[in-house]
């Protein structure tokens, strides 16, 4: 039995809130972890109740998650259930936004997605891009929150700063905002410019402390290379790698915890990484072949790295560490991606997910990457503040 009831399941159960839906218009934001605790999508379990469905929409991946990371989405009706679908990820900056006509006759959208407690995540600025939309449209809003599955304790890194926001830092978050879907709607209403007629059915059971296997709640894959809690956890500090020619192990059985590239010496990164004596992680060498992305059917000399503590792992300054582990051992081949990055081509992907290119300069020039994940700045303390006014559940 599941120790937490999600938004989605504590709706279902609520008959009072069924009836206000009933005979509306309802727009659906969904993705494959839009499901109950017996595993039941939301598109099933709300057509049972008697909610009309009327219109999906689908995030980077698509409603069922059939497309890969930065791919447009194409997809106008939904495989399975036959409900006409809006893309919200196409070829376009212009097409994350829904339009005033694909919420034409709507009365109420209802957002469901899974987060994974990291800026760079896309999911939560589609559900704010399209609380934005709907607060113009005079559309209510209910967003069905969902764990932090990284646990809703611990923030880490700076804050985006605006001259670098982007599809994966469009609010100023810090890197490891440690919060919930249905906190992070409520700072986008009060303090992100996203203002709309909110409604966030909480969960009843959750605490902050919580990882997501102490909640009872099944694992479903966020996206296609988010495979399981373990990838979740090095993610904040693993995601970094995009901004680079290195591989982040994407197109193997372990994304993000494997990395390399075919230039790397791995018994030399390895020494430069275990000398840091960074707290809750061990390093392992290894030898990968992607099968697509960076380095497709190329053998990459690299590490894994493996979570030993993860209360007292730090995903963040560990992936400063991998950063500038490779700069330092691999200084003639490791580069930043110049390639157009989420929509973005006139900045380096590396400084979008940085949310600051003062970072990357400080990298470059051998600062230690644990007291730089930790600079203090005004935009961190100013985000630590309103956070806490957004919180919803206690530690």
């Amino acid at each position: 039995m599941s120790i937490v009831m999600t938004g989605l399941d504590r709706l279902l159960a609520d008959p009072t809130r069924l009836a206000a839906l009933a005979g509306q218009r309802v727009g659906l934001l969904v993705n494959p972890t839009s499901v109950t605790a017996s595993l039941e999508h939301a598109i099933d379990a709300l057509q049972r109740c008697g909610v009309k469905i009327a219109r999906l929409f689908g995030p980077e991946h698509g409603v069922r998650a059939d497309a890969q990371d930065m791919e447009v989405v194409t997809e106008t009706v939904d495989s399975i259930s036959g409900v006409a679908v809006i893309s919200l990820y196409g070829a376009t900056l212009e097409s994350l936004t829904p339009s005033q006509a694909h919420l034409d006759g709507l009365d109420v959208v209802i957002c469901d997605i899974q987060d994974i407690g990291a800026r760079y995540y896309t999911y939560v600025y589609t559900i704010g891009l399209m609380m934005k939309a709907c607060g113009q449209a005079g559309i209510k809003v209910i967003v069905l929150d969902r764990p932090n599955p990284i646990t809703g304790l611990h923030v880490e890194g700076n804050v985006v700063l605006p001259e670098f926001a982007s599809f994966v830092g469009m609010q100023p978050l810090a890197t490891r905002h440690a919060m919930t879907c249905g906190e992070l709607a409520h700072f986008f209403v009060r303090f992100g410019g996203w203002p709309c007629e909110l409604e966030v059915i909480a969960m009843r059971g959750w605490r902050r402390a919580m990882w997501f296997d102490q909640t009872g709640l099944p694992w479903v894959m966020p996206s296609p290379n988010m495979p399981t809690l373990e990838t979740a956890t090095v993610y904040v500090g693993q995601c970094l790698l995009e901004g680079t020619n290195a591989s982040e192990g994407r197109g193997t059985t372990r994304p993000f915890e494997l990395f390399g590239a075919p230039y790397v010496d791995a018994v030399a990164l390895q020494q430069f990484l275990v000398a840091l004596d960074l707290p809750g992680v061990a390093w392992r060498l290894a030898a990968f072949r992607p099968g697509f992305q960076k380095h497709a059917q190329t053998t990459c000399r690299g590490l894994q790295m493996h979570v030993t503590e993860r209360d007292q792992f730090d995903s963040l300054a560990t992936g400063y560490a991998v950063l500038a582990g490779l700069l330092k051992v691999c200084p003639g081949d490791f580069a930043w991606r110049e390639e157009a990055y989420e929509f973005v081509a006139d900045r380096l992907a590396i400084d979008l997910l940085l949310g600051d290119e003062q970072v990357r300069h400080a990298l470059e020039a051998g600062e230690h990457p644990v007291a730089l994940s930790r600079r203090p700045s005004a935009a961190r303390t100013q985000f630590d503040q309103r956070r806490q006014e957004c919180l919803l559940y206690e530690q």
